[in-house]
């Protein structure tokens, strides 16, 4: 599916940024007025997750259960069984670690609608170190067979996600990014299941990006432009399932593929990528992302750190567009 919708990209390392978990409040506010099935359900953490205005509107209809991520994905599954709508949220790294036999055996398993909102993932978290880091979220949910995984890239994508998962009949994880980021798609965007965005089109390389690392590919690909170097950019929110017609139709009209994440480099969005690829459109690759446990620092540090930056991404696709040239 191809939407040019993103802004130009030379405006963006400008432009505003904004708090994805206040979009998160005020969806959710919304959907909660429109039906008195949905839910909310948090870990102690109504104040992280941008809950303060829901408990107040919705007294009744916010359940704490403390510093209990097991009980909470539990409780939200009993909840969806009951008929209501719950949207679970906390900290990704702990709404994930602690409970993701939850996730599996009460969520996925028995296919409820359970949607899970993991709060401030990836580095975002920074200075508390490796244990706060939600890096791994995405490698771990991947492997859980009918749990749809979503990661939005700005204000729109948020809400775009959360009125998608609450139309499906089944279980999803949306990540919430605390790390502020810039509008890269219009409100009218579409949001269709599992497809991803073409934001720029390009036929030299293509740029496969998600989440924080979206705006930064955008960047990177008007720079690469300035080079003589033509960029695709493809915003794949739906990281699985993914959408593999379209990468499988950038592999087949680009030179290569540079895909980053705000995630670990095992098992994330790169290694579904990679084996799609490797099995039907083999094309030189190359993967940006965590590797290793990511040290503490703050979060702009650690993006840094693994090259998670719009140069980061413009030398890969440089690297990937040599190794492609010499392969010829």
């Amino acid at each position: 599916m191809t939407e040019t919708t993103a802004p130009l990209a030379a405006a963006l390392a400008d432009a505003p940024t904004y708090d994805c978990r206040t979009t998160f409040a005020e969806e959710l506010a919304a959907l909660a007025r429109e039906d008195d099935r949905v839910v909310a359900v948090c870990n102690d953490s109504v104040g992280s997750s941008n809950l303060v205005g829901f408990r107040e509107e919705f007294p009744d209809r916010l359940v704490n259960v403390g510093i209990a991520e097991q009980n909470m994905v539990g409780v939200g599954a009993g909840l969806a069984n009951a008929g209501r709508v719950p949207f679970v949220s906390g900290a990704g790294p702990f709404l994930t670690g602690r409970a993701l036999e939850q996730i599996k055996a009460d969520c996925a398993y028995s296919g409820l609608k359970v949607i899970l909102c993991g709060q401030s993932p990836g580095m975002a978290y920074g200075e508390l170190g490796p244990t706060h880091h939600s890096v791994e979220d995405l490698s771990w949910l991947r492997a859980i067979a009918d749990l749809t995984v979503v990661v939005p890239a700005d204000r729109a994508q948020t809400r775009a996600a959360l009125r998608w998962a609450y139309a499906h009949d089944g279980p999803s994880y949306i990540r919430i990014p605390r790390f502020k980021v810039p509008d890269v798609t219009p409100e009218d965007a579409s949001f269709p299941y599992g497809r991803a965005q073409v934001l720029r089109e390009g036929g030299d390389i293509t740029l496969v990006a998600i989440g924080t690392l979206v705006s930064r590919a955008l960047i990177a690909a008007e720079r690469l432009a300035a080079e003589g170097i033509s960029a695709r950019v493809l915003n794949t929110p739906f990281v699985d399932p993914l959408d593999e017609p379209e990468i499988r139709r950038a592999a087949a009209e680009t030179k290569g593929l540079v895909v980053a994440e705000e995630a670990t480099l095992s098992g994330g969005l790169g290694a579904a990528v990679a084996s799609l690829t490797g099995q039907h459109s083999p094309v030189p690759l190359r993967l940006l992302g965590v590797t290793g446990f990511a040290p503490t620092g703050s979060p702009a540090q650690l993006l840094e750190h693994f090259g998670l930056t719009a140069d980061g991404i413009h030398r890969a696709a440089r690297e990937v567009l040599r190794r492609s040239a010499s392969a010829s």
